[in-house]
Parts: C-alpha cells; structure tokens; sequence
C-alpha cells in the first residue's frame, strides 16, 4: 500500500496565503483589473498558470517576468509563512511502519518543495517526491501521480491519494487512484468529489487507517 500526499493545502497550509497573495501580488501585475479569481488556477503548476490566463485573459507581462513574480512571493511563502500539518511526521512514522510507502505528489516545482522539505525536516521521509515539472501535464491530468506510482512501486488500486482541490482531486482519480479529501486548511472541495473527506489531522489520521485497513 502507498499514501501519496499533495503539498499545498495538505502537507503544509500554503493554500491559506496563495489567493491572498495572487489577488494582492500577482494578478494586479499580470492581468490587471479583469476580476480573476484565485479559485480558478488552484492546484495548478505556475507555469501552466500563466497558459490558462494568457488563454483567458489579456497578460500585462511575458512569461519570464510571470515566473520571477511568482518564484520570489513563493519562495517568501514557504521559507517564512507555512505551518506543517499538525503530528505530521508521527504520521508518516506510523504509516511506514505498518509497511505503508509514503509519496509526496506536488505542482509544486521542486526549489519550492527542497524549501519546505529543509525547513521541517522531511528530506528523507518520503519514498518518492514527484514534481508537476516531472511531467509533460500538471493537474488536473493524471501525469503526476502516474509518474508517481511508477517511482513507489505500488499498482493505483493500492495506492490513496490525499488533496485539498478538485483540481487534485481530479487528477488522482484519472489516475485510478482512490483519493481522499482535507479540508483542514480551506474548504473548497466536494465530498462528492473523493472517496472519503476529513477537516482535521486527527480526521485524517482516522481515515487515512481505516481506508488502508479496507484495502
């Protein structure tokens, strides 16, 4: 069995800053005044963020200055603001225990994920740790977690996916994975959308054993 966790909203509560950040920094520079939500890029790779806008939207800015904006609120974010998930390296602990491999699957880019995994000591707690720009396709395409499943060694139906977003939420069960939901850190996602949804760590804890002991 495998657990494969997304990053933002799950593992650390970075999902509590980015719309702030978006609406205050990012979106007055790139689209400016055309009323563009947070909602509409969560979960997404940042690169593939600014296809969706220059598609949608009239962009202000080249690609390469949408990426340094976007890489320096980041690395403010991760290096100052976000709290990990409350007992989350005891849970990691127990699940690898039982003999559960744990993998971090993330649209995330990896200089913001090497932040985070330094900062809470996690460097060497996953079993695989799977970037959007691993792949040709962020979420909401199944790339990611099918790129992981290949590097945990674990087939999809017994594999569980953990997402805050119906964009990862989306991506995990194109990949045949059962998902399960978290809402501890915003609660934007549809219980109709996963397998099972928890609001807090405890919750999750709960689920996360109960669905693996089902399997």
């Amino acid at each position: 069995m495998a657990v494969l966790f997304d990053m933002d909203g799950v593992v650390v509560d970075s999902e509590r800053y980015w719309p702030e950040l978006e609406a205050e920094r990012i979106f007055p520079e790139v689209v400016p005044e055309q009323g563009v939500q947070p909602e509409e890029v969560m979960g997404m790779y940042y690169r593939e963020i600014y296809d969706y806008l220059a598609d949608n939207y009239e962009v202000a800015v080249d690609r390469d200055r949408f990426v340094e904006v976007f890489d320096a609120t980041a690395r403010e974010l991760y290096g100052e603001r976000v709290a990990l998930m409350d007992d989350f390296q005891d849970l990691l602990i127990d699940l690898q225990a039982q003999g559960t491999r744990v993998g971090l699957v993330t649209s995330s880019p990896h200089p913001w994920i090497d932040v985070v995994l330094d900062r809470f000591d996690l460097a060497d707690s996953f079993d695989a740790v799977v970037s959007a720009e691993d792949v040709p396709h962020g979420k909401p395409e199944p790339d990611v977690y099918e790129r992981a499943v290949e590097e945990i060694g674990v087939a999809p139906d017994h594999c569980v996916a953990v997402e805050d977003s119906p964009t990862g939420a989306r991506a995990a069960r194109a990949a045949r994975l059962r998902c399960l939901g978290y809402t501890g850190v915003h609660d934007g996602l549809d219980p109709s959308a996963v397998d099972g949804i928890a609001a807090t760590p405890a919750e999750l804890r709960t689920l996360l054993f109960d669905t693996l002991s089902a399997r």
